[in-house]
Protein backbone atom coordinates (compact mmCIF):
# COMPACT_ATOMS: atom_id res chain seq x y z
CA UNK A 1 0.00 0.00 0.00
CA UNK A 2 2.91 2.24 0.62
CA UNK A 3 4.16 1.56 -3.08
CA UNK A 4 0.91 2.35 -4.30
CA UNK A 5 0.94 5.69 -2.18
CA UNK A 6 4.33 6.34 -3.94
CA UNK A 7 3.33 5.99 -7.09
CA UNK A 8 0.86 8.79 -7.34
CA UNK A 9 4.27 11.18 -6.97
CA UNK A 10 4.81 11.54 -10.53
CA UNK A 11 1.22 11.82 -11.76
CA UNK A 12 1.02 15.11 -9.05
CA UNK A 13 4.26 16.26 -9.69
CA UNK A 14 6.05 15.41 -6.22
CA UNK A 15 8.73 13.91 -4.66
CA UNK A 16 8.49 10.81 -2.13
CA UNK A 17 9.89 10.37 0.75
CA UNK A 18 10.24 7.97 3.43
CA UNK A 19 11.41 9.03 7.11
CA UNK A 20 13.31 6.66 9.68
CA UNK A 21 10.20 5.53 11.42
CA UNK A 22 9.18 4.31 7.73
CA UNK A 23 6.48 6.80 7.54
CA UNK A 24 5.40 7.75 3.57
CA UNK A 25 5.44 11.20 2.43
CA UNK A 26 4.34 13.04 -0.63
CA UNK A 27 6.14 16.27 -1.09
CA UNK A 28 4.89 19.66 -3.51
CA UNK A 29 7.25 21.96 -1.48
CA UNK A 30 10.35 21.34 0.83
CA UNK A 31 9.89 24.30 2.30
CA UNK A 32 9.66 24.66 6.54
CA UNK A 33 6.17 25.74 7.64
CA UNK A 34 4.37 23.17 5.57
CA UNK A 35 0.92 21.89 6.23
CA UNK A 36 1.10 18.31 6.71
CA UNK A 37 -2.67 16.10 5.90
CA UNK A 38 -1.91 12.38 7.19
CA UNK A 39 -3.42 9.52 7.89
CA UNK A 40 -2.59 5.53 7.87
CA UNK A 41 -2.88 2.46 6.21
CA UNK A 42 -2.77 -0.03 8.41
CA UNK A 43 -5.87 -1.96 9.48
CA UNK A 44 -6.96 -3.52 12.18
CA UNK A 45 -6.86 -7.77 11.79
CA UNK A 46 -10.84 -8.18 9.62
CA UNK A 47 -11.10 -4.21 9.20
CA UNK A 48 -12.75 -2.25 6.51
CA UNK A 49 -11.30 -0.21 3.74
CA UNK A 50 -12.14 3.42 4.83
CA UNK A 51 -10.22 3.53 8.38
CA UNK A 52 -7.66 5.53 7.70
CA UNK A 53 -6.86 5.14 4.02
CA UNK A 54 -9.98 7.58 3.37
CA UNK A 55 -8.01 10.32 5.30
CA UNK A 56 -4.39 9.30 3.01
CA UNK A 57 -6.74 9.80 0.06
CA UNK A 58 -8.06 13.45 1.04
CA UNK A 59 -4.69 14.28 1.48
CA UNK A 60 -3.73 13.12 -2.20
CA UNK A 61 -7.21 15.04 -3.18
CA UNK A 62 -5.93 18.08 -1.67
CA UNK A 63 -2.78 17.93 -3.26
CA UNK A 64 -4.28 17.78 -6.43
CA UNK A 65 -6.86 20.66 -6.12
CA UNK A 66 -3.59 22.66 -4.81
CA UNK A 67 -1.75 22.27 -8.09
CA UNK A 68 -4.96 22.70 -10.35
CA UNK A 69 -5.64 26.52 -8.18
CA UNK A 70 -1.72 27.33 -7.43
CA UNK A 71 -2.18 27.14 -4.07
CA UNK A 72 0.38 29.18 -1.71
CA UNK A 73 1.24 26.46 1.08
CA UNK A 74 3.72 23.85 1.03
CA UNK A 75 2.00 20.43 1.52
CA UNK A 76 3.22 16.76 2.49
CA UNK A 77 0.77 14.01 2.39
CA UNK A 78 1.92 11.43 5.14
CA UNK A 79 0.61 7.66 5.28
CA UNK A 80 1.80 6.73 8.49
CA UNK A 81 2.88 3.48 9.78
CA UNK A 82 1.11 0.81 13.00
CA UNK A 83 -1.26 3.24 13.91
CA UNK A 84 -3.97 0.21 14.83
CA UNK A 85 -2.83 -1.44 18.05
CA UNK A 86 -3.87 -5.08 16.78
CA UNK A 87 -0.35 -6.17 16.36
CA UNK A 88 1.69 -4.80 19.42
CA UNK A 89 -0.98 -3.62 21.34
CA UNK A 90 0.21 0.06 21.52
CA UNK A 91 -1.23 2.73 18.98
CA UNK A 92 -0.24 5.38 16.55
CA UNK A 93 3.83 4.24 16.36
CA UNK A 94 4.48 5.50 13.20
CA UNK A 95 3.36 9.07 14.51
CA UNK A 96 4.36 9.04 18.08
CA UNK A 97 7.85 7.84 17.08
CA UNK A 98 8.61 11.20 15.39
CA UNK A 99 6.88 13.50 17.19
CA UNK A 100 8.73 11.90 20.47
CA UNK A 101 5.65 10.85 22.08
CA UNK A 102 7.36 10.15 25.85
CA UNK A 103 5.61 6.68 26.42
CA UNK A 104 6.83 5.33 22.60
CA UNK A 105 10.24 6.08 23.50
CA UNK A 106 10.66 2.69 25.21
CA UNK A 107 9.03 0.15 23.04
CA UNK A 108 11.55 -1.84 21.66
CA UNK A 109 10.28 -5.16 23.23
CA UNK A 110 7.01 -5.02 22.29
CA UNK A 111 5.91 -8.71 20.60
CA UNK A 112 3.61 -8.85 17.73
CA UNK A 113 1.42 -11.75 17.16
CA UNK A 114 3.54 -13.66 15.38
CA UNK A 115 6.51 -13.63 18.56
CA UNK A 116 8.75 -11.05 17.16
CA UNK A 117 9.75 -7.95 18.78
CA UNK A 118 9.21 -4.41 16.92
CA UNK A 119 12.47 -4.05 17.49
CA UNK A 120 13.53 -6.49 15.29
CA UNK A 121 10.82 -5.64 12.69
CA UNK A 122 12.04 -2.17 12.46
CA UNK A 123 15.93 -3.65 12.00
CA UNK A 124 14.94 -5.97 9.03
CA UNK A 125 13.31 -3.14 7.99
CA UNK A 126 15.96 -0.53 7.95
CA UNK A 127 13.89 1.51 10.63
CA UNK A 128 14.59 3.03 13.57
CA UNK A 129 12.71 3.45 16.87
CA UNK A 130 14.31 6.77 17.54
CA UNK A 131 14.29 8.84 14.88
CA UNK A 132 15.05 12.76 14.96
CA UNK A 133 11.96 14.36 15.61
CA UNK A 134 9.66 15.88 12.81
CA UNK A 135 10.55 19.17 11.87
CA UNK A 136 9.41 21.99 9.72
CA UNK A 137 5.87 21.79 10.29
CA UNK A 138 3.79 23.87 10.62
CA UNK A 139 -0.30 22.65 10.85
CA UNK A 140 -1.30 19.07 11.33
CA UNK A 141 -4.75 18.29 9.12
CA UNK A 142 -6.58 14.59 9.39
CA UNK A 143 -9.89 13.30 7.53
CA UNK A 144 -11.45 10.31 9.09
CA UNK A 145 -14.24 8.28 9.40
CA UNK A 146 -16.68 8.68 12.55
CA UNK A 147 -15.95 5.17 13.74
CA UNK A 148 -19.27 5.99 15.81
CA UNK A 149 -23.07 6.66 14.58
CA UNK A 150 -23.55 10.03 15.65
CA UNK A 151 -23.14 11.80 12.01
CA UNK A 152 -24.88 9.01 9.93
CA UNK A 153 -28.35 8.64 12.20
CA UNK A 154 -28.36 12.73 12.55
CA UNK A 155 -28.19 12.95 8.96
CA UNK A 156 -24.55 15.41 9.48
CA UNK A 157 -22.47 15.84 6.77
CA UNK A 158 -19.07 16.53 8.54
CA UNK A 159 -17.91 16.52 12.08
CA UNK A 160 -15.04 19.12 13.53
CA UNK A 161 -13.61 17.36 16.16
CA UNK A 162 -12.56 19.53 19.43
CA UNK A 163 -11.14 17.08 21.55
CA UNK A 164 -9.68 13.01 21.48
CA UNK A 165 -9.94 10.98 24.25
CA UNK A 166 -7.15 10.20 26.08
CA UNK A 167 -6.56 5.84 27.11
CA UNK A 168 -5.27 3.88 30.28
CA UNK A 169 -5.28 0.70 29.09
CA UNK A 170 -4.01 -2.50 31.41
CA UNK A 171 -2.68 -6.31 30.91
CA UNK A 172 -4.16 -7.93 34.33
CA UNK A 173 -1.97 -11.38 34.77
CA UNK A 174 -4.19 -13.31 37.04
CA UNK A 175 -2.57 -16.63 38.37
CA UNK A 176 -4.97 -19.13 40.21
CA UNK A 177 -4.57 -23.03 39.65
CA UNK A 178 -5.36 -25.16 37.32
CA UNK A 179 -6.83 -28.61 38.46
CA UNK A 180 -9.20 -30.98 37.57
CA UNK A 181 -12.72 -29.86 37.05
CA UNK A 182 -13.80 -33.09 38.36
CA UNK A 183 -12.21 -33.87 41.37
CA UNK A 184 -11.57 -30.57 43.17
CA UNK A 185 -14.77 -29.37 45.48
CA UNK A 186 -16.20 -26.11 44.62
CA UNK A 187 -15.15 -24.20 47.74
CA UNK A 188 -11.22 -25.56 46.92
CA UNK A 189 -10.77 -23.40 43.85
CA UNK A 190 -8.23 -20.79 42.68
CA UNK A 191 -10.30 -20.07 39.64
CA UNK A 192 -8.60 -17.35 37.34
CA UNK A 193 -11.05 -17.14 35.01
CA UNK A 194 -13.91 -16.64 37.21
CA UNK A 195 -11.69 -14.12 38.52
CA UNK A 196 -11.69 -12.71 34.95
CA UNK A 197 -15.30 -12.77 34.42
CA UNK A 198 -15.95 -10.88 38.01
CA UNK A 199 -13.12 -8.21 36.58
CA UNK A 200 -14.99 -7.78 33.15
CA UNK A 201 -18.33 -7.17 34.65
CA UNK A 202 -16.67 -4.33 36.73
CA UNK A 203 -15.17 -2.87 33.95
CA UNK A 204 -18.85 -2.96 32.57
CA UNK A 205 -20.25 -1.34 35.50
CA UNK A 206 -17.23 1.26 35.84
CA UNK A 207 -17.74 2.32 31.85
CA UNK A 208 -21.57 2.67 32.55
CA UNK A 209 -21.14 5.04 35.98
CA UNK A 210 -18.88 7.25 33.71
CA UNK A 211 -20.89 7.35 30.51
CA UNK A 212 -22.16 10.66 31.58
CA UNK A 213 -18.60 12.14 31.05
CA UNK A 214 -18.30 10.58 27.57
CA UNK A 215 -16.13 8.09 29.25
CA UNK A 216 -15.88 4.23 27.94
CA UNK A 217 -14.17 0.83 28.91
CA UNK A 218 -13.90 -2.53 27.61
CA UNK A 219 -11.98 -5.91 28.13
CA UNK A 220 -11.36 -6.38 24.33
CA UNK A 221 -8.43 -9.45 25.20
CA UNK A 222 -8.89 -12.81 27.06
CA UNK A 223 -6.35 -15.47 27.03
CA UNK A 224 -7.23 -18.63 28.93
CA UNK A 225 -4.85 -21.07 29.52
CA UNK A 226 -4.54 -23.94 29.95
CA UNK A 227 -7.82 -23.75 27.98
CA UNK A 228 -9.40 -27.38 28.03
CA UNK A 229 -12.63 -28.81 29.07
CA UNK A 230 -11.90 -30.35 32.09
CA UNK A 231 -9.44 -28.06 33.71
CA UNK A 232 -9.83 -25.49 36.00
CA UNK A 233 -8.52 -22.13 34.25
CA UNK A 234 -5.19 -21.31 35.91
CA UNK A 235 -3.66 -18.30 34.36
CA UNK A 236 -5.74 -15.44 32.55
CA UNK A 237 -4.70 -12.34 30.54
CA UNK A 238 -7.31 -9.97 29.98
CA UNK A 239 -6.78 -6.13 28.03
CA UNK A 240 -8.53 -3.57 29.23
CA UNK A 241 -9.25 -0.32 27.63
CA UNK A 242 -11.00 2.75 29.33
CA UNK A 243 -11.26 5.75 27.26
CA UNK A 244 -12.68 9.59 27.85
CA UNK A 245 -12.75 13.34 26.94
CA UNK A 246 -12.00 14.22 30.76
CA UNK A 247 -9.15 13.45 32.30
CA UNK A 248 -11.16 13.49 36.10
CA UNK A 249 -13.45 10.64 34.78
CA UNK A 250 -10.47 9.10 33.38
CA UNK A 251 -8.54 8.70 36.80
CA UNK A 252 -12.07 7.98 38.53
CA UNK A 253 -12.20 4.92 36.39
CA UNK A 254 -8.88 3.78 36.90
CA UNK A 255 -8.56 4.27 40.47
CA UNK A 256 -12.05 2.17 40.76
CA UNK A 257 -10.42 -0.49 38.77
CA UNK A 258 -7.73 -1.31 40.62
CA UNK A 259 -9.78 -1.16 43.79
CA UNK A 260 -12.09 -3.75 42.22
CA UNK A 261 -9.40 -6.16 40.71
CA UNK A 262 -7.98 -6.05 44.38
CA UNK A 263 -10.56 -6.67 46.33
CA UNK A 264 -12.18 -9.34 43.38
CA UNK A 265 -8.51 -11.42 44.06
CA UNK A 266 -8.53 -11.22 47.34
CA UNK A 267 -12.01 -12.77 47.24
CA UNK A 268 -11.11 -15.38 44.86
CA UNK A 269 -7.43 -16.03 46.12
CA UNK A 270 -5.83 -14.97 42.93
CA UNK A 271 -2.45 -13.42 42.28
CA UNK A 272 -2.67 -10.70 39.75
CA UNK A 273 0.13 -8.74 38.17
CA UNK A 274 -0.70 -5.56 36.46
CA UNK A 275 1.03 -3.99 33.07
CA UNK A 276 -0.19 -0.25 32.51
CA UNK A 277 0.62 -0.03 28.51
CA UNK A 278 -1.37 3.12 27.77
CA UNK A 279 -1.79 6.05 29.83
CA UNK A 280 -2.69 9.36 27.92
CA UNK A 281 -4.28 12.59 28.76
CA UNK A 282 -7.42 13.64 26.73
CA UNK A 283 -5.69 15.65 23.71
CA UNK A 284 -7.58 18.87 22.70
CA UNK A 285 -7.32 20.28 18.67
CA UNK A 286 -5.84 23.63 18.21
CA UNK A 287 -9.03 26.05 18.67
CA UNK A 288 -8.08 28.07 16.01
CA UNK A 289 -7.65 25.47 13.67
CA UNK A 290 -11.37 24.49 14.73
CA UNK A 291 -12.77 27.17 14.11
CA UNK A 292 -11.23 27.70 10.55
CA UNK A 293 -12.49 24.09 9.88
CA UNK A 294 -16.04 25.56 10.93
CA UNK A 295 -15.96 28.66 8.63
CA UNK A 296 -15.01 26.31 5.82
CA UNK A 297 -18.01 23.97 6.44
CA UNK A 298 -20.42 26.55 6.39
CA UNK A 299 -19.07 28.59 3.66
CA UNK A 300 -19.66 25.12 1.69
CA UNK A 301 -23.32 24.84 2.96
CA UNK A 302 -22.94 21.49 4.71
CA UNK A 303 -24.32 20.73 7.93
CA UNK A 304 -21.53 20.17 10.89
CA UNK A 305 -21.65 19.54 14.31
CA UNK A 306 -18.90 20.04 17.12
CA UNK A 307 -18.09 16.39 18.33
CA UNK A 308 -15.29 14.60 20.73
CA UNK A 309 -13.78 11.85 19.51
CA UNK A 310 -13.61 8.63 21.45
CA UNK A 311 -11.35 6.65 18.94
CA UNK A 312 -7.82 7.52 19.09
CA UNK A 313 -5.73 8.74 15.65
CA UNK A 314 -2.63 10.34 14.53
CA UNK A 315 -3.78 13.33 15.12
CA UNK A 316 -3.27 13.03 18.94
CA UNK A 317 0.99 13.65 18.12
CA UNK A 318 0.75 16.69 16.60
CA UNK A 319 -1.15 19.06 19.24
CA UNK A 320 2.57 19.62 21.22
CA UNK A 321 4.11 20.88 18.15
CA UNK A 322 1.90 22.76 15.86
CA UNK A 323 -1.58 23.53 14.50
CA UNK A 324 -4.09 20.35 15.07
CA UNK A 325 -7.26 19.69 13.35
CA UNK A 326 -9.80 17.04 12.49
CA UNK A 327 -12.56 16.41 10.35
CA UNK A 328 -14.91 13.55 10.42
CA UNK A 329 -17.46 12.19 7.83
CA UNK A 330 -19.91 9.35 8.15
CA UNK A 331 -19.20 5.79 8.32
CA UNK A 332 -22.72 3.78 7.75
CA UNK A 333 -24.67 2.60 10.92
CA UNK A 334 -21.30 3.77 12.82
CA UNK A 335 -19.71 0.12 12.01
CA UNK A 336 -15.85 0.34 11.79
CA UNK A 337 -13.28 -1.63 12.75
CA UNK A 338 -15.14 -4.44 10.94
CA UNK A 339 -15.06 -5.68 6.52
CA UNK A 340 -18.93 -3.98 6.48
CA UNK A 341 -17.54 -0.49 7.32
CA UNK A 342 -18.42 1.59 4.69
CA UNK A 343 -18.87 5.49 3.71
CA UNK A 344 -19.35 7.34 0.32
CA UNK A 345 -17.00 8.60 -1.93
CA UNK A 346 -19.15 11.94 -2.16
CA UNK A 347 -18.70 12.12 1.80
CA UNK A 348 -14.85 11.51 1.42
CA UNK A 349 -15.30 14.50 -1.14
CA UNK A 350 -17.22 16.41 1.51
CA UNK A 351 -14.66 16.18 4.34
CA UNK A 352 -11.74 17.02 1.90
CA UNK A 353 -13.93 20.06 0.80
CA UNK A 354 -13.86 21.23 4.27
CA UNK A 355 -9.84 20.78 4.58
CA UNK A 356 -9.32 22.36 1.25
CA UNK A 357 -11.64 24.77 1.59
CA UNK A 358 -10.09 25.59 5.11
CA UNK A 359 -6.29 26.35 3.22
CA UNK A 360 -7.90 28.09 0.88
CA UNK A 361 -9.38 30.82 3.60
CA UNK A 362 -5.92 30.66 5.60
CA UNK A 363 -3.35 30.67 3.01
CA UNK A 364 -4.60 31.62 -0.55
CA UNK A 365 -4.23 31.07 -3.99
CA UNK A 366 -1.99 32.65 -6.60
Amino acid sequence: MHAVFASYAKELGCSYIQDEAGNSYLVNDPSDGYCLIASHLDSVIEGGEYDGAAGVIAGLMCLRWARRDGLRVPLRVGAFRCEESSNFGLCTIGSGLITHESYKENIDSLKGKDGRTIAEVFREKGWSLHPKKISGIGEYLEMHIEQGKVLDETKTEVGIVGTIAGPKRYRMYLNGMADHSGATPMSMRNDALCAAAAIILEVERIGHREAAYNSVATVGVLNNAPNVMNVIPGEVTIGIDMRGIQKESLDRMERDLLRAVKSICQFRRIDCRQEKINDVSPIRMSPETEEGLVKAARELGLSFRRMPSGAGHDAMSFPPLCRTGMVFIPCRAGISHNKLEYTTIPSVADGTAVMYRYLKDRYGTR
